[in-house]
């Protein structure tokens, strides 16, 4: 379930729309903002969401808007592995490496 919260002009958050989609494609995230451009949704500014790759192809081709991950997903992510270590699980377990030392970050 996708769903898309906004800030009025008042700063309050307001539920946009909820939606089901088959994926998080480039397909489904265009609808998706075309379905709400449609319905009246102007002046975006900033979209902040997890780094689905479809959502960020799109929010600057249908919003006009700039796209930042979120960081309470990504922080949310690097906390919640499993708290159970296993010999299995530390065998197989990769650190995960702060975004300024990947090699295609953006």
């Amino acid at each position: 379930m996708i769903v898309a919260v906004g800030v009025n002009s008042d700063g309050r958050r307001e539920v946009l729309v909820m939606d089901i989609g088959p994926s998080e494609a480039e397909t489904f995230w265009t609808a998706f903002l075309r379905k709400l451009a449609r319905r009246g949704l102007r002046g975006v500014k900033l979209v902040v969401s997890d780094a689905y790759e479809g959502i960020k192809a799109t929010v600057a081709k249908v919003l006009n808007a700039t796209w930042q991950r979120c960081r309470v997903h990504f922080i949310f992510i690097r906390t919640s592995l499993p708290q159970r270590v296993d010999h299995t699980y530390k065998m197989n377990r990769r650190p995960l490496k702060p975004a300024g030392q990947c090699a295609n970050a953006s």
